[in-house]
């Protein structure tokens, strides 16, 4: 029986792959660096910012040093800042829905991803459920990102140890990790964990890692994804 969801961010609650792809290129651009659209959406989606900017300067003969990646990584999440700032967090129809059931229903929620913390706490204040995500695991806090199943061992550990503790731990296949990336699933396959894919970004055959496919989240409803889980 499912007792947590564990949402990816990026490509998954918020529909922002097309602003990263184009403020990464834009950052690279800027160093000498082109990126082109099929590159980054075969190869760099489901990794974090210092991955993709490691990735891109290697295929570029260029070096990523601990310092100019740093600085990279900054320039982009200025520029991110400042378009939500703009614009707000652009969220997936049926975001909200799901979400809005998954805490009727008593389920933990919590988010695994790549993305700066800052930028999950601020579209979960957004849709106002901040308060409801009891798991935030994002870059700031793993030495390794997706496929690296690291993140999701570390969300397991803190489901098992938020206060108050749990009457019964939190095992791995009682939890369901939603993701749309290759590498996403495969992080969460190896930290032991139930996985529906959601094509927002990517074919469904890229997605065959998955338990379980849906076309997007406003295709499904919590009860659906319960029958296929609980069964």
């Amino acid at each position: 029986m499912l007792r947590a969801l564990l949402f990816d961010f990026n490509g998954v609650l918020v529909d922002d792959e097309p602003i990263h792809y184009e403020l990464l290129r834009q950052v690279l651009a800027e160093e000498g660096v082109q990126l082109s659209t099929e590159d980054y959406f075969s190869d760099y989606l489901g990794l974090d910012d210092r991955s993709c900017f490691v990735a891109a300067l290697r295929s570029n003969s260029a070096a990523p040093d601990a310092g100019r990646l740093a600085r990279l990584v900054t320039r982009k999440a200025s520029y991110y800042r400042q378009r939500i700032r703009q614009e707000g967090y652009p969220f997936f129809p049926g975001t909200a829905d799901l979400v809005a059931q998954a805490i009727t229903s008593n389920l933990v929620l919590g988010v695994v991803s790549g993305a700066l913390r800052s930028e999950v706490e601020g579209a979960l204040d957004q849709l106002k459920v901040r308060a409801h995500f009891k798991v935030l695991v994002t870059c700031e806090e793993v030495d390794n990102g997706k496929p690296d199943p690291e993140g999701y061992r570390q969300a397991i550990a803190q489901l098992n140890s938020r206060p108050p503790l749990p009457e019964r731990l939190f095992h791995p296949h009682e939890v369901l990790a939603i993701e749309d990336s290759p590498a996403g699933l495969r992080a969460a396959s190896q930290a032991g964990l139930r996985t529906l894919a959601v094509a927002h970004a990517r074919p469904s055959e890229e997605l065959h890692e998955a338990e379980h496919q849906t076309p997007s989240l406003a295709a499904t409803d919590l009860p659906q994804i319960q029958a296929l889980f609980d069964g």
